[in-house]
């Protein structure tokens, strides 16, 4: 069974720090593209960060230089280092790990971390 625990949310002020975890199991994670998305209360689900099976890391240009994505094959985590946080940042954050793998799309979602941040 694939899991996928997201922790580190919370509150905290605007310029302050946090920092997302990603533990998955059940999987292959060496096969897996591993991404960070957010929602925010009326809107649609946005990809943060994401690390891909190439070994490529890229993020959203609104936390471009700001958020820090980190990839760990042995421990099968991914962290998410968030800095300089602004309120508009505020968001429930999800971890996602998908493959296409021998013709078959693989997709799978945390539970959800929320991420507040206060002016």
């Amino acid at each position: 069974q694939v899991q996928l625990v997201e922790s580190g949310g919370g509150l905290v002020q605007a310029a302050g720090s946090l920092t997302l975890s990603c533990a998955a199991s059940g999987l292959s994670f060496t096969r897996y593209n591993m991404t960070w998305f957010r929602q925010a209360p009326g809107k649609q689900r946005e990809l943060v960060a994401t690390s891909t099976t190439a070994g490529i890391t890229a993020y959203a240009d609104s936390v471009r230089g700001r958020f820090t994505l980190s990839r760990d094959n042995v421990k099968r985590t991914v962290t998410l280092r968030m800095n300089s946080l602004k309120p508009e940042d505020t968001a429930v954050y999800y971890c996602n790990a998908a493959s296409f793998w021998l013709g078959d799309l693989y997709d799978y979602w945390g539970q959800g971390t929320q991420v507040t941040v206060s002016p």
